[in-house]
């Protein structure tokens, strides 16, 4: 299975993303859409998870959870818009990922792109922020991410770089 990840859209979808997502079986956006339409875009061509960011209003609230727990192809994933950083989780993000024992944990936000593996758990978890693909917040360059799972392991990350925010 192959998943295209995206954050911290805040409303703008570059038309790259259906180039570097159109062999995605799925797209898992780790919130702050920003607008109902972006999300339309995004469920008409792929079906789309995704979590609410701290931006994004009543109407896509309802439409997606604050976060997620879910097992694709026998990886489980966590994913939450604020969830910080290996060694600098806050108490009530540390405390889930203690409980949930995730493989994969995703969040956005920061708009800092970070993949990083994380062993606090007893277990080996993979870390990830796709960093931010709109135009708004004090990143310079527009990220993705996109990788696989096979056997219940991710695998082949890539990193794409979508251009610079202007």
């Amino acid at each position: 299975m192959k998943i295209g990840l995206i954050s911290d859209t805040h409303g703008y979808l570059d038309p790259k993303v259906f180039e570097y997502f159109k062999e995605v079986d799925e797209i898992w956006h780790a919130g702050d859409f920003g607008t109902l339409e972006l999300v339309k875009q995004l469920q008409d061509f792929k079906p789309l998870r995704g979590v609410y960011g701290n931006i994004d209003s009543q109407t896509l609230r309802t439409e997606f959870p604050k976060e997620i727990f879910f097992t694709c192809e026998g990886l489980s994933v966590w994913m939450i818009h604020i969830g910080g950083y290996p060694g600098r989780y806050p108490k009530v993000i540390k405390s889930q990922l203690e409980s949930l024992k995730p493989d994969v944990f995703i969040c956005g936000h920061s708009h800092i792109l970070k993949i990083m593996p994380d062993r606090s758990f007893g277990k080996f978890m993979l870390h990830i922020n796709p960093g931010a693909a709109g135009m708004h917040g004090f990143h310079q360059v527009k990220t993705l991410v996109r990788f696989d799972i096979k056997n219940g392991k991710p695998e082949n990350l890539e990193v794409i770089e979508l251009g610079k925010r202007v």
